[in-house]
């Protein structure tokens, strides 16, 4: 398992939730992304969207799978 934890630049609009899930699409890997106490898929739109980033808060991206370490690099620089 990988995992990294990032500051969020800017909250997330809808596109950018978009563009964020469909990033995640592109791993094998199982993705997660965790804010406070809520954990959801980051392949997930709903569940993106129910974490309600917000700019500057700690999110955490853990992924388990054949590609995990690129999976949390990619997710992490489009957060910050």
């Amino acid at each position: 398992m990988t995992e990294k934890t990032v500051i969020i630049k800017s909250a997330l609009d809808a596109r950018q939730v978009a563009f964020f899930v469909q990033t995640a699409g592109k791993f094998q890997s199982d993705i997660k992304i965790a804010i406070d106490n809520k954990k959801v898929s980051a392949k997930s739109i709903m569940g993106i969207i129910a974490l309600e980033m917000a700019e500057g808060q700690r999110a955490n991206i853990l992924a388990e799978g054949s590609d995990e370490e690129a999976a949390v690099n990619e997710l992490a620089a489009a957060l910050s």
